[in-house]
């Protein structure tokens, strides 16, 4: 698999703006890590080496309890940067995450991305906007499970997943464009398969999604916007 690092770190949306004398820094510093379907990128408490720019693929964040349930934090998709937490605070990794389907990320050490940082104190400008990202995300989901009703919380995911992951269909709505297992989505939740089924029928019933294997397109986005009203 052939690699431009340069238009990765130089083009992406939120490393917008680096001088390009940085950019070839992290260029030289910088690897690619290729992983199969279902492979461990890194588990909750390992230490926090570096931070990971997806290039091809899907990360699944996620955390398990003591039981072995599984709250699905989010899908990573292309273009993302996960482990920045870890990379700033020098904490262990908070959560676990895994390759959806075949992946490939763009990995910065710590060691040497804080020597950068250290000659360079004013790059965290450029760095800042992934940690407020992530926190602005996490109170989202704090203040969903605190305040609103499953209905509620339920539409608010997929609005943000169709921020995400949606493509126009053509006149028939809008696909998220990811594989999305009614399971998947009560793991988001933190509630039952059965409980999020009764809820995506509803919302079909009512001609707002339209439900297909591993599929949710969204026909009424102002409905579903509604649901939160």
């Amino acid at each position: 698999m052939v690699i431009d690092k340069h238009q990765i770190l130089s083009t992406n949306p939120l490393l917008s703006g680096l001088p390009s004398d940085v950019v070839e820094q992290l260029m030289l510093v910088s690897t690619v890590r290729e992983l199969a379907d279902g492979e461990r990128l890194y588990s909750q408490g390992d230490e926090g080496d570096g931070l990971f720019g997806v290039i091809k693929g899907r990360i699944r964040l996620s955390n398990t309890s003591k039981d072995g349930k599984e709250l699905l934090v989010m899908l990573v998709k292309t273009g993302d940067w996960i482990g920045e937490i870890s990379l700033f605070d020098g904490l262990p990794r908070s959560h676990d995450a895994f390759a959806v389907g075949s992946c490939a990320v763009l990995y910065l050490p710590r060691e040497k991305f804080n020597i950068l940082l250290k000659a360079r104190p004013e790059l965290y400008q450029y760095f800042i906007p992934m940690l407020c990202r992530k926190l602005r995300l996490a109170l989202s989901y704090v203040e969903g499970a605190a305040l609103f009703s499953l209905a509620e919380r339920l539409a608010q995911r997929i609005l943000e997943l169709l921020k995400f992951y949606g493509i126009d269909d053509g006149g028939n709505g809008h696909l998220i464009d990811v594989h999305l297992p009614q399971e998947d989505l009560a793991k988001m939740l933190g509630v039952s398969r059965q409980a999020i089924s009764r809820e995506l029928k509803r919302l079909e019933t009512e001609g707002i999604i339209e439900l297909a294997y591993g599929k949710l397109r969204v026909l009424d986005k102002p409905a579903l916007e509604h649901q939160l009203a």
